[in-house]
């Protein structure tokens, strides 16, 4: 069932970028997916307004961007400053986080994102 309020382009974008994941986003996807036992339901290239976002847990409200190097130009960060303004004001907060350390700190990336989303999570049995 199509959201009313995505733009048929965006959806079709969103499609695409699903199948063409980055190495840092597929990092990403693969310790989000961690998260999964305890709660967490982040979706891939999840069409939000006119936006697309990297990963997306809906119900929580949370979203989480892989950036690489064109969001370190002039115009790469007014973009992202413009986004993540309409994405905060729909109610979502954003994390941001840089390819180089996705690919090169998974576990010190792990440890920020699961702080970040713990009001969210169930928690674990112990033994």
């Amino acid at each position: 069932m199509p959201h009313s309020n995505i733009d048929a382009k965006t959806r079709r974008r969103a499609k695409t970028l699903r199948r063409e994941l980055t190495k840092a986003e597929r990092e990403m996807w693969d310790l989000l997916r961690d998260l999964r036992s305890r709660g967490a339901c982040f979706h891939r290239e999840t069409p939000i307004g006119p936006y697309i976002a990297d990963f997306a847990w809906l119900s929580a409200r949370i979203i989480v961007e892989v950036d690489g190097d064109s969001h370190e130009t002039d115009h790469g960060r007014r973009h992202d400053h413009r986004r993540d303004a309409f994405l905060t004001a729909e109610g979502f907060k954003v994390l941001r986080f840089d390819n180089a350390d996705v690919i090169g700190c998974p576990d010190a990336i792990f440890t920020m994102l699961e702080t970040e989303v713990a009001p969210f999570l169930r928690e674990t049995d112990t033994p």
